[in-house]
């Protein structure tokens, strides 16, 4: 009995220390058992992304001697992805990440061999568009590693609201320097050396991503659901993505055409880098704060705050006609990219029904496709007939057409 009195006298006294600084929400995240190497298979096949439009474009027009020739090959090849994208996606739910992925990669690095041997081989040009079209087939590297958070994390919507915003980041990052890593490679080495490497990088990191097969979703088979494309609030949603995709598109090709004007046409590849860099590091700040209120009520505020700083470079450049105030412009244009995207992939993951998450989200990014390629046109025509400043409303009004598009998913949404 004294001992059971004593006892409590003798347990440890309760620590005053200071409570040790959490970590960071990234570093949680790959903490996650076996994210880290999926993550970074990920990465090397998705940088050749933003490489393969780029070499094309270098070899074809390098070998060729026609630029519209260059155009019309990738558009073809924008054009059949958009169409095969959806299907690969649905064999991915359907049959496993590893078992789609890894044969429908060999088939996309065949078609760029194919690309790259005819060209260097002066084959008939209709060789060209053939060769290309077969790169439809590359899968949708970040819409299976956006899965696999959404697996793994399932149940806890702040880590996958951190998972969204790291995946977001980590396409800005590779559209920036892929164009980059491309034009450095074929002009330094030779022609056809973007569009080689490219294709040995998209089959490495496919290969190093479908390995790791304790990360990968569960396969659900065949399901009686119709595409994610009918499920509720998708349509208008999908809608929203594409006006989103028309404002990259026609900020890309306005902005070549104000540097080109002028007179400094080269500096518009690090002009644009900066509005990619700026969501970039926007996507990382965004992922790393807790999310107030549902995705589907910070869609549209997030679209609303694009539409409001994309006015700034229309401004810049009509009230200054400087292309480093525009530079500036575009960098905190950009802040808004990535929170805009990030709630809309977030509102795709909720609406798209069980089973069908890689089909689901590679809808989104060919409504992104497709947009960019309309963006372009009317950008394009905009800068024909009213001179680049005036492009620069295009941006303007497609991100205009994606708010009252979110507004409207919203309202119907709430009723």
């Amino acid at each position: 009995m004294p001992d059971a009195i004593s006892e409590p006298a003798t347990a440890p006294p309760t620590s005053t220390a200071p409570p040790q600084p959490s970590r960071s929400p990234y570093v949680r995240l790959l903490s996650t058992p076996g994210a880290l190497a999926f993550t970074l298979g990920n990465l090397v096949a998705r940088l050749p992304m933003g490489m393969f439009s780029v070499s094309a474009v270098i070899m074809i027009a390098g070998a060729r001697g026609s630029y519209a020739l260059a155009g019309a090959v990738t558009a073809t090849g924008m054009a059949a992805t958009a169409v095969v994208a959806p299907w690969t996606a649905r064999l991915v739910d359907r049959y496993g990440q590893a078992r789609i992925a890894v044969p429908a990669t060999a088939i996309a690095v065949c078609g760029s061999l194919a690309l790259l041997l005819c060209v260097h081989y002066e084959a008939p040009g209709w060789t060209l568009f053939a060769a290309y079209a077969a790169t439809a087939t590359t899968p949708n590297t970040g819409g299976m590693s956006r899965a696999r958070w959404a697996h793994l994390l399932k149940g806890d919507p702040t880590a996958l609201h951190t998972a969204n915003s790291f995946e977001q980041a980590a396409d800005e990052l590779c559209y920036l320097l892929g164009p980059v890593l491309a034009a450095f490679l074929c002009g330094s080495l030779f022609s056809e050396a973007g569009t080689l490497i490219g294709a040995v990088l998209l089959l490495t990191g496919v290969l190093v991503f479908a390995a790791q097969r304790a990360t990968e979703p569960p396969t659900h088979g065949r399901t009686a659901t119709k595409s994610p494309l009918h499920a509720r609030g998708m349509p208008v949603l999908l809608a929203s993505f594409l006006a989103t995709g028309a404002v990259f598109g026609s900020m890309e090709v306005v902005t070549i055409a104000f540097a080109d004007e002028a007179g400094h046409k080269a500096a518009a590849g690090a002009v644009l880098a900066l509005q990619a860099a700026g969501s970039c590091v926007a996507g990382l700040v965004y992922g790393a704060v807790k999310p107030a209120g549902p995705a589907a009520r910070r869609h549209p505020l997030c679209v609303a705050a694009m539409t409001v700083l994309l006015a700034l470079p229309l401004l810049a450049a009509a009230f200054t006609g400087s292309l480093l105030v525009l530079a500036c412009a575009l960098l905190v244009a950009g802040m808004a990219t990535a929170p805009t995207m990030v709630t809309g992939m977030t509102l795709v993951q909720a609406r798209t029904p069980e089973g069908q998450l890689n089909e689901g989200m590679t809808l989104a990014v060919t409504g992104l496709l497709g947009g960019i390629a309309c963006g372009a046109a009317a950008g394009g025509s905009a800068v024909e007939r009213l001179g680049p400043t005036a492009g620069y409303a295009v941006p303007v009004t497609a991100s205009a057409c994606a708010f009252v598009l979110a507004l409207a998913g919203y309202a119907r949404g709430r009723r």
